[in-house]
């Protein structure tokens, strides 16, 4: 049972957020939760996860080992590494896409290269 379900949110799967008082674990309800963490999100929004310090210590160890492999949804090539990001030109509260750090590279490498076209001297 996931503890909230949001609207639109800009933050990513992953991020912690403020705890309501008395929240308890999604898993163990007879625990306090010492955490609120993002789970899946999309355009709609987001499920919050309330973990006790068990179930939080379980999903770093999870997160430390994941394999986290797999085809870039931009670029379509196989990388060892793909994080969670958002297409700017979408919106902040758009679709959340598997990204390889290459073209998080570019990506980056394009908005400070359009930056600079506005703060030039």
């Amino acid at each position: 049972m996931m503890a909230d379900v949001t609207g639109p949110i800009s933050s990513l799967p992953g991020a912690t957020h403020s705890l309501p008082e008395g929240a308890t674990c999604d898993q163990h309800p007879d625990r306090p939760a010492v955490v609120r963490v993002q789970g899946e999100t999309d355009s709609f929004g987001c499920e919050m996860i309330d973990m006790c310090e068990e179930c939080r210590q379980v999903d770093l160890e999870e997160q430390r080992t994941a394999d986290t492999s797999g085809t870039c949804e931009w670029c379509k090539q196989h990388a060892p590494r793909l994080r969670n990001r958002r297409d700017y030109e979408e919106g902040m509260c758009g679709r959340v896409y598997q990204v390889c750090d290459a073209c998080i590279q570019r990506e980056n490498d394009d908005l400070e290269k359009e930056m600079g076209t506005y703060w030039d001297d």
